[in-house]
């Protein structure tokens, strides 16, 4: 059995780990576009959460296993079709993930100082493709539009001092633009109230531990319970955001030099400003049977800079079914067409944690093999074999697992303690650390 598996991240690596264990003798090419493993645990999950951050040693070994090869550098698209990976493998399986930010649909939102989130994350996180985001943090106010944990890393990150970031991976060169930012209020924005708030009361308690921070809320906007509609297995994540958010609203002690606001119930309407952004406009909503609905009040924000943190999009491979409306692959249940399968968020859109892609990958593993049991593959296909001279034809510079081993000891080695990691940045210092 010859499967290939496109993306590195936890629903591709953890999808990978599950076809071995079904699977003992199958030969597995993880394929990434860049140099190194992993998706979002390397570029995604906040530079501060290195706990959650140590999954990567379980990835580690599932591309340590014999038969499973890595192959970075290697982009689907530009570097292999994919009418070759199904003409070389019994089993394709896209694990790309969703890097696209959602669109607010708002006037204004194209204005210089307004970011998404996948690209601002990955600016301070030094994914080569936004290394040179070059974000303004110029101002003294500072919006994240969304009501979901990586809203919250962004907030916890910008407002952290560098001494609270000194033993994160964050990148020197974000890390020396926060540090000179004098940033004075931060805005948590949601378009609905703190009951259908998604961020996890771990993520949300950490706000409350920053040190030069207040956190502003309206204690008459966060109520006791969380009501009847909310189901059964929610109840208790919520009512324990109910929790923190009143304990955030019962706080009294000296000023302290920032403000992080918390809001709910503002939908945006429009971006304000000329040449770049110098406000946000609101409307107020009620939230009627889980959705906002526009009250028709309306308000101004006055801010220098606005990230929105409103989800995020798959963006297209050629010839791979895609569905536009929902910005991901076209797909039942995981099946794209016979032998090809998506997982991830690139299957069912962004949701969950690292975590929830091992058992979304059990799922889909389980699926494969009762397709399989039904229609067997007809075999003879030659894998690698076929794969390497095409890249070789090509001159494709693949990075393997023990090249990215020594990008991993050299991040490490030029980190000054506490710091875990110091990464290069751009596909040319990647490269060059990877050696021959």
């Amino acid at each position: 059995m010859h499967v290939a598996i496109v993306g590195s991240g936890p629903s591709g690596l953890y999808t990978a780990d599950a076809l071995a264990r079904l699977w003992p003798d199958v030969e597995i090419d993880v394929f990434d576009r860049l140099p190194t493993p992993y998706g979002l645990v390397r570029g995604g999950i906040a530079p501060d959460h290195q706990s959650t951050k140590a999954v990567a040693r379980a990835f580690e070994r599932t591309l340590s296993r014999s038969g499973t090869r890595f192959l970075g550098n290697v982009e689907i698209g530009r570097d292999l079709s994919y009418e070759e990976l199904k003409a070389a493998y019994d089993l394709v399986v896209f694990s790309i993930g969703a890097e696209i930010d959602r669109p607010l649909g708002i006037p204004g939102e194209h204005l210089r100082g307004v970011y998404g989130a996948a690209a601002f994350v990955g600016w301070y996180n030094g994914h080569p493709r936004h290394r040179d985001l070059d974000p303004l943090l110029d101002g003294k106010a500072l919006a994240v539009i969304g009501n979901g944990n990586v809203a919250l890393d962004v907030v916890r990150v910008l407002a952290k001092t560098l001494a609270e970031l000194a033993d994160s991976d964050i990148c020197a060169h974000a890390a020396e633009r926060i540090g000179a930012a004098h940033l004075r209020d931060l805005y948590l924005i949601g378009r609905r109230g703190p009951v259908e708030a998604s961020f996890t009361p771990i993520e949300l308690a950490e706000l409350g531990e920053l040190q030069r921070c207040d956190i502003i809320v309206d204690p008459a906007a966060v109520s006791a319970e969380v009501g009847p509609e909310v189901p059964e297995k929610e109840v208790k994540v919520r009512q324990r955001n109910l929790e923190i958010l009143r304990s955030f609203a019962a706080r009294v002690g000296d000023p302290k030099p920032m403000r992080v606001h918390i809001l709910f119930n503002a939908a945006p309407v429009a971006v304000l400003g000329e040449e770049r952004v110098t406000g946000l406009m609101f409307e107020r909503t009620r939230v009627v049977e889980g959705r906002a609905e526009p009250t028709g009040e309306r308000f101004e924000l006055p801010v220098d800079t606005a990230i929105a943190a409103i989800g995020y999009l798959t963006g297209p491979l050629p010839g791979v079914p895609f569905d536009e409306k929902r910005g991901r692959f076209a797909n039942d249940e995981g099946a794209i067409e016979p032998g090809v399968y998506a997982a991830g968020w690139c299957k069912h859109g962004p949701r969950g944690v690292v975590g929830t892609n091992r058992t979304d990958a059990g799922v889909l593993v389980k699926r494969i093999a009762e397709d399989f049991a039904a229609n067997p593959p007809a075999g003879g296909k030659p894998g690698s074999r076929e794969i390497d001279l095409l890249l070789r034809k090509r001159n494709v510079r693949v990075v393997e697992f023990a090249a990215w081993k020594r990008i991993d000891a050299a991040e490490i080695a030029r980190a000054l303690p506490p710091k875990p990691r110091e990464k290069f940045v751009t596909a040319e210092e990647l490269l060059a650390a990877a050696g021959d």
